[in-house]
């Protein structure tokens, strides 16, 4: 199966493909390229750019068997042109999607066990944060939400942080706990996680992909 990954989520984002199926048969997948995304001209990029990934590897839209997009927490906009673009192309194709939080991204990209507490640099001296039980219980959904940065740091005791953010690792190792500091996050990522996702049948129609936004927008407030 080709799997098409996508993350707009924050200032910079990226396109991945993969190929899935009978060669990954242990959950893994073959990340076959991974395209960045310059942030601020997603609505202008995403669409030439998953066009001209899919043409450089001898594909087109028709061969997609999947999709698996980065739902959030992140920027409103660059969310939305995402799932967009997912959600249109889906419709059309009729092909599964796999919704992804970041949060669990960090988890599941960092390996760790116990009591995971996954947190992103959510601006304002915030923090998105996700608590995870690894290994977790059938059909459990770990609480995700967001705290300041002082509520954080209180509440992640006891906890081992994984965090993509190095400026939140330094705080929580300067705090005195347990912290692991990963990579970046691409649509590589997301598209191991989704399929993992699509592999257990937790996927999602496109009338029923929504962004996790997390906090609320401005307006709302």
């Amino acid at each position: 199966m080709l799997l098409l990954a996508i993350d707009t989520s924050g200032k910079h984002g990226s396109i991945a493909l993969a190929r899935a199926g009978d060669r990954s048969a242990d959950g893994e997948v073959e990340v076959i390229e991974t395209m960045p995304l310059a942030g601020g001209t997603f609505s202008a990029q995403l669409v030439p750019q998953i066009a001209a990934l899919l043409s450089t590897h001898g594909f087109n839209k028709h061969d997609i068997g999947a999709f698996a997009v980065a739902s959030g927490p992140g920027s409103f906009t660059g969310l939305r042109i995402g799932l967009a673009v997912v959600k249109a192309s889906a419709e059309v194709l009729r092909k599964p999607i796999a919704a992804v939080s970041l949060l669990e991204v960090c988890v599941f990209t960092s390996g760790a066990q116990g009591k995971i507490m996954a947190a992103l640099d959510a601006g304002r001296g915030e923090v998105y944060v996700g608590e995870y039980e690894i290994p977790g219980k059938a059909g459990q959904s770990p609480p995700e939400h967001m705290l300041s940065r002082n509520e954080f740091l209180s509440q992640a005791r006891g906890w081992t942080v994984v965090t993509p953010d190095s400026v939140l690792a330094e705080a929580v190792r300067a705090a005195g706990m347990s912290v692991s500091t990963l990579a970046p996050i691409t649509a590589a990522a997301v598209a191991r996680l989704g399929w993992r996702k699509i592999q257990s049948g937790d996927t999602v129609t496109p009338e029923q992909l929504e962004a996790n936004y997390i906090r609320r927008t401005d307006a709302e407030m």
